[in-house]
Order: C-alpha cells, then structure tokens, then sequence
C-alpha cells in the first residue's frame, strides 16, 4: 500500500469524493459499508484497516514517551510510516499527545487509564468528518482529552462548557485558515489552541516551540503551501 500523497492506499490512484454515501467494499478486509470516497479506480480502504498500524503506534509511543511539548511528540509519531497523510488515525494522535504531554508536565491523570479510553472514543469518530460533519476530528480528539481529563460527562456543568470552549477555538482557526483537509495542519492548530487552553484554564503548562514548521508538504497533494501557517518559511522565496 503506497503512503504517498494521501492518495488510494490500494493502487496509488487519486480519491473521489461524494456528497452522498455509496455502498463499497473494503480492498483489504472484505467489509461492505457505505462510504463518501473511493479512488479513480474504484477502490475503497475502510476507517478501520486505513488506521489500525498508526493508532497503535501512536499509543505505543505515547505510553512511554516523557515529552511535554505536544507537537513534538506528534511530529516524531507522525514521522513513522504507519502514519499516513490523512487519515483517521490522526483523530486518536491529537488527543494522546496531549494526554501524555498534560501528565508529563505535571498534570494530575492515570496516562494508561486515560489511553484506553481516548482510544475507545477516538475509534467512533470516522474520517472526512471535516467535510462531511462541519467538524474537525483534531478538534474532536482535543476535546476528548480536555473531557478526559476534566472527568466531563453529558451532566457536568463546569467541565461541559470548558469542553466545548475548547474545540470551539480550535474550529474558529481552522476555518480561518479553510481547506481543503490537512490532517497535520489540522492537528498542529488543535494541539496549539489546547496547549494554550491547558494553561490559561488548568495551571499545566506544556512545552511548544516558538515556531512550528511542517515537513509533510511533499506527502500531501492538497497542500495549501504558502497559505498555511506551519509552510517552511525559507520556501516562500
């Protein structure tokens, strides 16, 4: 399976996408479901083959890792073939990193506890739902991790709200910044606004670096390039 350009895993070929499901079969597990995307050639991957190697890397390496600065720790899991370019795994990535990175900077949480269950979550959030939901799966894992950590439910009050706060700046960001999807940009935003979060609302304050750059553009066909954020500034000239 090619993991260039964020294209069909099965033969290399671009993706298609559609407003409406269509009903395919998975190239790899045989699965039959309805889905929004198949490549030129036909072929469909399914949520759960297309993150299973990169979500038990990310866990893996989460478990073990005494980084605090989020995207660090994402940037080297990230690095790791079992991530692609885009794809669902990055719903369980963001919410990880930053689970391990509020522990090691001295945040109060049972990190293997808190693992399981971010990965429990995370696998209910299925991919495109940047597209097709008017969300955003970083988004989303963050404020797993902000729920996780605040011991939020559907019945708190304190910790609802802050939830919601959260992934509301994280939105508000991405839509400044608008598609097509870039699952690191996204992740990258995502991992920034909750860091920040973290410590105005919190006390835990994690590292990140004054600068954030992406080495991924090559991998990603819809790069935005100049017009991203994390776009190496030496390439503008």
């Amino acid at each position: 399976m090619t993991r260039s350009l964020g294209v069909c895993l099965a033969c290399g070929e671009p993706l298609r996408y559609f407003e409406t499901a269509q009903e395919v079969t998975c190239e790899e597990c045989g699965r039959v479901e309805a889905a929004h995307a198949i490549c030129q050639s036909g072929h469909y991957v399914c949520d759960q083959c297309h993150r299973a190697r990169g979500v038990e890397h990310v866990l893996a390496t989460c478990a073990t890792s005494d980084l605090r600065d989020p995207i660090a720790l994402a940037q080297q899991i990230m690095a790791d073939d079992a991530l692609y370019p885009n794809g669902p795994e990055h719903h369980t990535l963001a919410g990880a990193v930053l689970l391990t990175a509020y522990r090691n900077a001295g945040g109060a949480l049972d990190l293997s506890a808190a693992l399981v269950e971010l990965r429990r979550r995370s696998l209910a959030v299925p991919g495109g739902v940047c597209g097709y939901w008017g969300t955003c799966g970083a988004a989303i894992s963050a404020g797993m991790y902000c729920s996780i950590v605040l011991g939020a439910t559907p019945m708190t009050l304190g910790p609802w709200g802050q939830t919601a706060r959260l992934t509301s700046r994280i939105l508000d960001r991405l839509a400044d910044v608008g598609g097509p999807r870039c699952c690191k940009r996204s992740t990258f935003i995502a991992l920034q606004e909750a860091a920040a979060y973290t410590a105005e609302t919190m006390g835990v304050t994690m590292e990140l670096p004054a600068q954030v750059t992406c080495t991924f553009m090559a991998r990603n066909a819809e790069c935005l390039r100049t017009a991203c954020p994390f776009f190496p500034k030496r390439a503008h000239a």
